[in-house]
């Protein structure tokens, strides 16, 4: 046995040699998942799934890996790795790609193969989910738990409906049943409901079993077709169901070694139609055994005890079974090879021929005990029993097996069977189960000859009267309908032939050949009497089919010859068009299933049938032109009703109006040349035919002249139109001629018209642009004043803008520099309070030391030399330095004169260059000047009276000191301070008299102390630096002014205010 290891590959190649399973008791592949490390272990295997081709397989374990094998291609890949056990495995068969994974966690997931992606995740389940069931359409899903079953739309995976149940009755499983729309729901209760997938509405209940049959049922299986419905559980027994019947229609009883029944699944068998025959049946002892439920015979089994099955699939194909081994691997079976033995031919027989009175006295005593049919492995038990049943023999077995005996293998009686069970042949099989029934001689000479003769005449323009899209079927229905009119001149007359060989046509349109000998057969057999009141309906075959309607529905019959409808109305269209017009294609194919495995006459009684199931419909119609269209249109009917009907028919006609006594048996076509078809009123059709020949001919000649007139007429025509043409040609030549010469003249016209009017737009352009030119310059000449004007006004205003500026400023000039005289008068008027009350305070003092020094006199006697001495001497240094500092003070007075002499000299150049240009206001500014001088003088003279009076009172000061020195020689710094006084005068009178005076403190004159002397002279080099920068900003003012004045002369100036 081949064993393939997945390891921790995620693809690769199943088996490395092509498997030989007849070596190996049919199992191809052993898969094992092992991952080995530290610890080395086999993941198990848990379930297993094949798609609806049975090529590929889907298998998960228990750490949610989901492995793909394709079988064709000797391929595996790992699609997914949910994480987490799987517990059931379905693809969907819509999209091939795509699968259905149940989880652990209660969940469903649908994941793609090719992207390996999640496609959707649905949820809803409280429990384990342990099967999945997919419609066959691929579009819905039911998923079963214990506890609920939920139905689940694959496009948009949604939840449709939940099916709950109550808690003490759990469900077993439900499940769609193949080829119908009905849903299956087995509970745990032995119920067994059948519900209706659109409405969802219960459609039955099977029955409960007999008494002493009962068992508590586990596990199910349903045929591929949905018929037989078995199931099984903790006992050895299986019930086998008729969902048709609803009935229990067989218990089979399984070895003793089978305690109870874990798994059910039929085999299916490309030959069966999908009435499955081989059911698996997985026991407890994890043995598979196959067995054939009609013969109840022990086919083959797999799995053993040691090596035991858990659980099992088997693909839709039928050729591969795959099943989990209890020890987690994976084996994969070969259906082909496990039945080998069993498809071997059986050994010679050996029988004598006996009387057959006594045969058939001794063959009810024969009884027959079914065992296996096959050799048994050691370990079993030969004598296995299934089951015992009775057979009992036929004694003319030989001749109806010879006259059943069908072409290609088949048997006539059992295909009849299989038609009555199943109501129709598999599609697969139905053409050649029509071959074989119509025994069809496939004549390819005989039918080449008829080929070969071409199109018939009655069929050249059958397109007219039969517009087909197809022009591949078009043909064939020609060639087909060509061939039965060269084979019999009946047809080519016969207006209703196309009618009837149409459904053949299409459904055999790849083969010619069989689809002429159908169409033969059909004519031959089951049209028999149809042409002999030609051209005239069969009237025969019509009275039979009434005589049949008379005996079973004459309320019918009699609503119908009420109403005036004759058999002609009811029945002869369902016969001339063999149902087509009213059945579709899969009910017209079932009811020639049924046509061609029965007499002739169970056609004709589907007519009476067809018309019996409708007598509803027909009972409610009172106008011909009703009947008419209900038999040429669809009706909604059920046909399987119709089929049955007419197999009452036929065991309930009484022989005397049977059709089955007027018509013959079928006759297959003869072998070679094909038999002579003339069961027609040959003088009828022979003088129909000469005469539609003479006709024909006639009408060729006909429309040979015809042609030949219409020739000749259409070369007259053509001559007349050819000459109306050169004359219609020459005259309209010559209107467009004539036609041209009148527009060359409007054309010169218009031009001349043109010229004059393009003239007269030149001149009125010139005379527009002289105008422009002249407006232009107009209008420039108007900007230009405009400009100017512009250009004086905004002198104008500039000039007024600056006069009232200079007005302003001088005004504040003047203002400044009267606001400047007021602050230097009461800055002198200051200084005079000051220098008074120094005077005062030097007088008191002068007399205080003088009432001290008198007291003092008598003590400072003796000290008097010695302090004399120094004191002498510091007042010789201070006399020194202060006089020092009075001549550096004098050089600065000096350089300030000389500065303020250069100042005036330039303001009074300034002066009279504003003089100049100020002319109209020079009568004012001397007006004011000479206020001005007179104010000035008028300050002077205060001056000078207050210098007069200061100098006297300094003078009595004087004196009054000297008189006391005179007395004591202790005031001789006073003559310093007289001095310094009258330098300090001499230095008043050296400064020029203007508005920026500083006057001198005399409080350097003061003799109490030396320490006052030094305060007064830095109070003085204060002053003068104030003073110098005062001088300073107003030099550079004046500049700065005339620096203007000089860049921007005015036209005219305002008037201003000068002071000195």
């Amino acid at each position: 046995m081949e064993s393939s290891d997945l390891g921790g590959r995620q693809q690769g190649p199943i088996w490395h040699r092509k498997p030989c399973p007849a070596a190996r008791r049919g199992v191809i592949v052993n898969i094992i998942h092992s991952v080995k490390g530290y610890h080395s272990k086999t993941i198990r295997f848990l379930n297993v799934a094949f798609d609806s081709s049975g090529d590929s397989l889907l298998a998960g374990d228990h750490q949610g890996n989901i492995y793909v094998f394709d079988l064709n291609g000797n391929r595996f890949n790992l699609v997914q790795r949910t994480m987490q056990a799987c517990t059931a495995l379905a693809f969907n068969l819509r999209r091939k790609t795509e699968f259905l994974v149940a989880l652990a966690d209660y969940s469903i997931k649908c994941f793609d193969i090719e992207t390996k992606e999640l496609v959707s995740w649905m949820r809803g389940h409280d429990s384990s989910v342990s099967s999945i069931s997919v419609h066959g359409s691929g579009r819905y899903a039911i998923t079963t738990s214990t506890d609920t079953a939920q139905l689940w739309d694959l496009d948009t995976f949604q939840r449709k409906r939940k099916l709950n149940v109550r808690q003490s009755v759990g469900i077993q499983k439900v499940f769609f049943l193949p080829l119908s729309n009905t849903i299956l729901s087995c509970f745990k209760d032995n119920s067994v409901f059948a519900w209706e997938f659109d409405t969802l509405c219960c459609k039955y209940q099977l029955p409960t079993p007999v008494e002493g049959s009962v068992l508590l049922y586990k596990v199910f299986a349903v045929t591929r077709d949905g018929r037989i419905f078995v199931a099984g559980g903790k006992s050895n027994h299986l019930h086998l169901w008729c969902l048709e019947s609803k009935q229990l229609i067989r218990i089979i009883q399984m070895p003793a070694k089978v305690r109870a029944v874990r798994h059910l699944e039929f085999l299916p068998d490309s030959f069966d139609g999908g009435s499955n025959q081989v059911l698996g049946v997985l026991s407890q002892d994890n043995i598979m055994r196959f067995i054939n439920i009609e013969t109840c015979k022990l086919l083959f089994d797999i799995g053993s005890h040691e090596e035991g099955i858990s659980t099992a699939a088997i693909s839709p194909n039928g050729r591969y079974i795959a099943s989990v081994m209890e020890n987690g691997s994976l084996n994969l079976y070969s259906v082909q090879a496990l039945t080998q033995e069993g498809n071997k031919p059986p050994p010679p027989m050996f029988k004598a021929v006996e009387d057959s009175s006594k045969y058939t006295s001794e063959a009810n005593k024969l009884t027959m005990r079914v065992t296996s049919g096959r050799s048994e492995w050691p370990w079993k038990s030969k004598g296995s029993k299934i089951q015992t049943r009775l057979l009992k023999l036929q004694v003319n077995t030989s001749l109806e097996n010879k006259e059943n005996e069908l072409p290609g293998g088949l048997n006539k009686k059992r295909l009849r069977a299989l038609l009555k069970g199943f109501g129709e042949y598999p599609a697969k099989y139905r053409m050649f189960v029509w071959r074989s029934l119509l025994q069809l001689p496939e004549n390819h000479l005989a039918f080449s000859s008829l080929i070969d003769k071409g199109t018939h005449s009655a069929f050249v323009n059958i397109q007219n009267e039969y517009p087909i899209k197809s022009m591949k079927l078009l043909r064939v229905l020609q060639r087909t309908l060509s061939a039965l009119a060269h084979w019999s001149a009946i047809f080519a007359e016969t207006p209703y032939i196309p009618l009837l060989a149409f459904p053949f046509v299409k459904l055999f349109q790849n083969n010619q050949l069989i689809c002429f000998e159908v169409v033969a057969t059909v004519v031959v057999n089951f049209c028999q009497h149809w042409f002999e009141y030609f051209p005239n309906p069969p009237v025969n075959v019509l009275s039979m089919l009434e005589n049949v309607l008379a005996h079973h529905d004459k309320e019918l019959l009699q609503h119908l010859i009420t109403y005036s409808v004759t058999s002609q109305v009811y029945a002869w269209p369902l016969l001339e068009t063999l149902f087509s017009e009213v059945l579709t294609r899969e009910e017209w194919l079932k009811v020639f299933d049924n046509i061609f495995s029965n007499h002739p006459s169970y056609f004709l009684m589907l007519v009476v049938a067809y018309i019996i199931c409708s007598r509803a419909p027909l009972l409610h119609c009172n106008q011909t032109a009703d009947f008419e269209y209900f038999f040429h249109h669809r009706n909604n009917l059920d046909i399987n009703v119709v089929i049955k009907e007419a197999y009452h028919l036929m065991e309930a006609t009484p022989p005397d109006i049977h059709p089955q006594h007027m018509l013959d048996d079928f006759i297959p076509l003869t072998k070679g040349q094909y038999p002579v078809f003339n069961k027609y009123p040959k003088f009828i059709v022979d003088y129909q035919t000469q005469e539609w020949e003479r006709i024909r001919q006639d009408e060729i000649e006909y429309l040979r002249e015809r042609q030949l007139a219409h020739e000749l007429e259409a070369k007259a025509q053509e001559w007349k139109a050819e000459d109306e043409a050169w004359y219609r040609k020459q005259e309209l030549l010559r209107e467009a001629e004539e036609q041209k010469r009148k527009m060359l003249l409007e054309e010169e016209e218009k031009l001349v018209e043109q010229r004059q009017r393009l003239a007269a737009v030149k001149r009125e352009l010139k005379v527009k642009e002289l105008q422009f030119l002249d407006a232009s310059r107009r209008r420039f000449l108007k900007y230009q004043q405009d400009q100017r004007q512009m250009e004086l006004k905004r002198l104008d205003d500039e000039i007024a803008r600056k006069v009232s500026m200079r007005e302003q400023e001088t005004a504040a000039t003047v203002q400044d520099v009267e606001v400047r005289r007021m602050e230097l008068e009461s800055q002198r008027q200051l200084f005079e309070q000051h220098l008074i009350k120094d005077q005062e305070a030097v007088t008191q003092e002068m007399k205080e030391e003088v009432d001290a020094c008198r007291r003092k006199v008598a003590e400072e006697n003796l000290a008097k030399a010695e302090q004399k001495c120094i004191d002498t001497d510091w007042r010789l240094q201070v006399l020194h330095k202060l006089r020092r500092d009075d001549q550096d003070r004098e050089k600065r007075y000096e350089e300030i004169a000389k500065l303020l002499h250069d100042n005036r000299v330039k303001e009074a150049e300034l002066l009279k260059a504003m003089r100049e240009a100020e002319l109209k206001k020079w009568e004012e500014v001397t007006q004011k000047k000479a206020q001005l001088e007179e104010e000035q003088k008028a300050a002077a003279a205060a001056d000078e009276y207050r210098k007069w009076f200061l100098e006297d009172k300094m003078n009595d000061a004087l004196e009054l000191a000297e008189k006391l020195q005179s007395e004591d020689g202790y005031f001789e710094r006073l003559r310093d301070l007289k001095a310094r006084r009258t330098e300090r005068g001499v230095e008043l009178q050296q400064v020029p008299r203007s508005g920026n005076v500083c006057l001198n403190d005399l409080s350097a004159s003061e003799p109490s102390s030396h320490m006052s002397l030094g305060r007064r002279r830095e109070e003085l080099a204060c002053q003068e630096r104030e003073l110098m920068a005062e001088v300073r900003q107003l030099r550079q003012k004046l500049t700065s002014r005339a620096r203007t004045r000089t860049r921007h002369p005015p036209t005219r100036f305002p008037a201003t205010k000068w002071t000195p």
